[in-house]
């Protein structure tokens, strides 16, 4: 994991157009898991940026509550293609929820969350709630909470910590451990 100093950013930029893309692909894979006669999504030019690599999560709203969030810290593949293999995973496989219905799907709200890379921080004041995600791992016990969590829970770095402790199983206080490893991230987050 690179170090403070060298952090950038997500490094990803995407057009209106290409957000518009990245959540019609989320959305008619739910659909089309569903109901596998529907109409796929056919791109009609090229887009390169789309074809990148790059950590993802997909999340699902429903009035405005949390109805599913699946994704991968580390690049899985393409954009394209696993934007819709985590808007299935979101809908059907989260472990939190059950499976999406067909008449639900109006009523879902996508949201897609690109990871920028990890950084590992020795100095947990340098957390900033709402810009940064979390990851916080201790021995076989590991958690992580989207930069986007602080915010929407007004939290302060303090409690944006000890949540992200409590989603890995620790114990709340954890993260001021030694031996507790805090990785930090920034995102590119986009929305119907």
């Amino acid at each position: 994991m690179e170090n403070d100093k060298n952090h950038k950013g997500p490094g990803v930029e995407l057009t209106e157009k290409e957000q518009e893309i990245l959540l019609e692909l989320a959305r008619n894979a739910i659909v089309q898991k569903l109901q596998p006669d529907s109409a796929g999504v056919t791109l009609s030019e090229d887009y390169p940026v789309l074809k990148e690599e790059r950590g993802l999560f997909v999340t699902l709203h429903k009035n405005s509550a949390l109805r599913g969030c699946i994704g991968h810290l580390k690049p899985m593949a393409p954009l394209l293609d696993e934007v819709q293999n985590l808007a299935k995973l979101a809908a059907f496989e989260d472990p939190r929820f059950p499976s999406v219905s067909i008449n639900e799907v109006a009523d879902l709200h996508l949201e897609i969350t690109i990871l920028s890379p990890m950084y590992r921080i020795d100095d947990p004041e340098t957390v900033i709630p709402g810009k940064h995600g979390l990851l916080i791992s201790r021995g076989y016990y590991q958690g992580i909470l989207l930069p986007q969590v602080a915010s929407e829970r007004g939290w302060d770095r303090e409690t944006f910590l000890e949540q992200t402790c409590i989603k890995a199983g620790l114990r709340p206080d954890d993260w001021r451990k030694s031996d507790t490893e805090i990785s930090v991230f920034t995102a590119y987050i986009f929305s119907e």
